[in-house]
């Protein structure tokens, strides 16, 4: 498929200030080196058309009628393309009930609605996995699950496959995703063998016109959560981000493994965390093996993932989450979409009640090789600008397994060439272009722009003044210019500038540390005192009181 790449040089460069000439030629050759940074990484998809898409919902559940009248609506999915199937009302149903009252009358519709083509040995005893894909031609690649569709697939103990007596006894097992069973449809209609896992034969594509039903993939997602309002609302917060951008910070927390069974896990985060930092992200790797605690500030989340909680835990088990709109978050864990219909249990329903506008999960326990690869994830939804549903299909080895993908599988949060978005933000005057300027400066930093030429970037754009996100940046750039009374200077106008609770506290933790290294013992004082009322029990708070109790201690007027 076509890939566009535009220069954004006019589009980023800006007309220089109180700095002067040298300021100009700093801040025009930043946006030459953006602009030659983006020609060798944008590849830019056209955005996936709602006719591309099938929407499925549960005829007896008037939420999921309505969930997939408001998705239909939103995409521009054709009438003909909106299937209503009488389905159990609960999350579970038995194979039988997946076989007969899903599989078979969605098959049913797509080829008497002409939107598949079948080949026609596909209905005959002698047709086989090992043959190519049943489907010949096919109008849509994504298939839109809705509220109240089932969830998951139980184990069926009367299965017998034969071939199954040479798999590990842990993997004779048949209970499976209702999203990753359906996504092999094209494959062998449902004929493969349902013990264990079936390989993806389309892991780590590169070229997204092979993830389509005539090579044996059918894009499945569905729009779901705790209550059916959350599930309808994924589809709106992707259409803003869409159209203003996913911005924010991104956060991934690996376990620090260096070896062993469990390696390849932390791999694929840091593996993630490269990519989201060399496009441009303000990203954070915690390399430790403890999660993120209560007292991390996370703030103006746009991507995350990590692991090992079996509950959602940590900043994410806050009353609130700062998720920005269109923000992408994944934890890693067996049973992290064992139910969607929770706001506190697991993984996936928590993200999505707090904010989240995609997620993946597992209904059960899928073992490492059978979860997503984050690392091939998150480079096809950034750097490659795919969907994501493209992407989620990409980083996962297997289907007929024990992955659900929750979200709008049309959402392209990438899609756009930056500097048309850049664009499209000045001119509307839209304030979270400070983002947009954000990402200019890590994109150049990663190409080896100083950070004094970064500075002075930073202090041509007028949106600096007023907002707190690029005088944080502005105040860490002078810090790694060893300039400490600067930084500190600046992070006083970001706290001064509205900053999230979150981001506030992150720029109180930078303040404080640098008063305490100035020795300017009674403003250090009072910054340590902030921030033990703000945060909730953590390691962050014990650090803090140590802090203050040496500090006290050394003010403390000696006998």
């Amino acid at each position: 498929m076509k890939r566009v790449a535009c220069c954004v040089l006019r589009a980023l460069s800006r007309p220089a200030g109180r700095l002067g000439q040298h300021a100009t030629r700093n801040t025009h050759h930043a946006a030459r080196l953006l602009a030659v940074f983006l020609l060798s990484i944008a590849s830019i998809c056209p955005a996936a058309p709602g006719d591309s898409a099938i929407v499925l919902y549960n005829s007896s559940v008037e939420d999921s009628k309505s969930v997939a009248s408001h998705y239909f609506t939103a995409r521009g999915v054709p009438a003909n393309q909106l299937i209503g199937l009488p389905l159990p009302t609960s999350e579970t149903m038995t194979r039988k009930e997946f076989r007969e009252q899903l599989q078979e009358p969605l098959l049913k519709a797509l080829s008497e609605r002409g939107l598949w083509k079948l080949r026609a040995d596909a209905t005959t005893r002698e047709f086989n996995l090992t043959n190519a894909p049943a489907v010949t031609e096919s109008h849509i690649r994504y298939l839109v699950l809705c509220f109240g569709v089932p969830l998951k697939i139980t184990r069926d103990n009367s299965l017998a496959e034969a071939s199954a007596e040479k798999l590990q006894p842990e993997l004779r097992r048949n209970e499976a995703a209702v999203d990753s069973e359906l996504a092999a449809l094209p494959l062998a209609l449902g004929r493969h063998q349902l013990t264990s896992a079936l390989p993806n034969r389309n892991y780590a594509a590169t070229n997204i016109a092979t993830l389509h039903p005539t090579n044996g993939i059918l894009l499945v997602a569905r729009l779901d959560g705790p209550i059916a309002a959350i599930a309808r609302g994924l589809v709106d917060k992707a259409l803003v981000a869409e159209r203003d951008g996913l911005w924010g910070r991104a956060y991934f927390d690996a376990r620090g493994i260096r070896d062993g069974g469990y390696l390849a896990g932390d791999e694929w985060l840091r593996k993630a965390a490269d990519v989201v930092r060399r496009f441009g992200f303000e990203t954070a790797l915690d390399d430790t093996p403890a999660t993120f605690s209560a007292g991390f500030p996370l703030s103006q989340v746009g991507l995350y993932a990590g692991w090992y909680d079996g509950n959602v835990s940590g900043p994410f088990a806050r009353n609130s989450v700062e998720f920005m709109p269109g923000a992408v978050a994944y934890h890693l864990h067996s049973f992290s979409a064992h139910t969607l219909r929770s706001a506190d249990k697991n993984w996936c329903g928590p993200l999505l009640a707090k904010g989240a506008t995609a997620t993946m999960g597992c209904v059960d326990e899928p073992f490492l090789a059978g979860t997503p690869d984050l690392g091939v994830f998150f480079h096809r939804l950034t750097a490659a600008g795919w969907t994501f549903g493209e992407a989620a299909y990409a980083a996962q080895g297997s289907l007929s397994w024990q992955t659900t993908i929750v979200g709008d599988p049309l959402y392209q949060p990438f899609g756009r060439h930056p500097g048309e978005m850049h664009a499209g933000l000045l001119k509307r005057r839209n304030p979270v272009v400070a983002w947009s300027h954000l990402r200019v400066v890590n994109l150049n930093l990663a190409q080896g722009t100083s950070a004094a030429e970064m500075v002075g970037y930073l202090n041509e754009q007028a949106e600096t003044k007023s907002s707190a996100v690029l005088l944080e940046k502005l105040g860490d750039l002078q810090l790694k210019l060893e300039k400490p009374d600067l930084a500190i200077e600046v992070w006083d106008k970001a706290l001064a500038n509205q900053p999230t609770q979150q981001q506030r506290v992150r720029l109180l933790v930078a303040r404080a540390e640098q008063l305490t290294k100035l020795g300017r013992e009674i403003p250090s004082l009072v910054a340590w005192q902030e921030l033990a009322a703000l945060l909730p029990p953590s390691p962050e708070l014990t650090r803090v009181k140590q802090r203050l109790e040496e500090l006290e201690l050394k003010l403390k007027p000696k006998k």
